[in-house]
């Protein structure tokens, strides 16, 4: 099973990969769901984790708040993503929506194509749409190459067993095309009881791993 291990900056990965993380999505600011870290931060957690054979995903985004962004906002992004690339990011954690909350068809494209080479996954930007067209959210990205979809299954705050139902539809929905990576509220506590649950490889949080010695 993979571990993904939603870390913020460098500090907690030396001894999550010791107790078991073996993917890293690297974030700044978990406080507001995770930005873009910074240059020198993406050095050193790259320059550790490819050491331990650790792929990392770097999150691209400017700020918190909503997933609606502005032409600078994005041009911000395009930028970090180029950056990040630069400095040898395994992928790229990315998500924008427009305000009717669909995908930002259009800025998506021009990140996604920016990314060529490296594993591409939709943030929970995905939460945000309705239920009702997250399947055919979850089409648009398989036809544009994306790799995976962080996603609660729910709106965020509740409880991920309770979201069990929804997640168990997206998952059939995506049928082996797109990874459907669950997270928010999954620990090393009962990461074992929703793989199994949902039939998935793959769990993500902040708490995937024990986080002391």
């Amino acid at each position: 099973m993979i571990k993904e291990f939603c870390a913020e900056n460098y500090t907690s990965i030396p001894l999550a990969i010791a107790n078991g993380a073996n993917r890293i999505e690297l974030c700044d600011n978990l406080a507001v769901g995770g930005t873009t870290p910074s240059t020198g931060v993406i050095e050193e957690v790259l320059s550790y984790a490819n050491e331990k054979s650790v792929p990392v995903m770097t999150i691209i985004r400017p700020r918190g708040g909503d997933f609606v962004y502005n032409d600078i906002e994005l041009k911000i992004m395009h930028t970090d993503l180029i950056e990040a690339k630069k400095l040898g990011t395994d992928g790229v954690v990315i998500g924008c929506l427009t305000p009717s909350g669909w995908l930002d068809e259009e800025a998506l494209e021009v990140l996604i194509d920016s990314a060529e080479g490296l594993q591409i996954t939709f943030h929970m930007a995905f939460d945000a749409i309705p239920q009702e067209r997250q399947y055919e959210a979850i089409d648009w990205l398989v036809e544009h190459g994306v790799h995976r979809i962080l996603t609660h299954g729910g709106v965020a705050g509740t409880n991920i067993e309770d979201n069990f139902a929804h997640l168990k539809q997206l998952i059939t929905h995506a049928d082996g095309r797109i990874i459907i990576l669950p997270g928010g509220g999954i620990t090393s506590e009962n990461a074992q009881v929703v793989a199994d649950a949902l039939e998935v490889h793959e769990v993500h949080g902040t708490k995937i791993v024990p986080l002391s010695e």
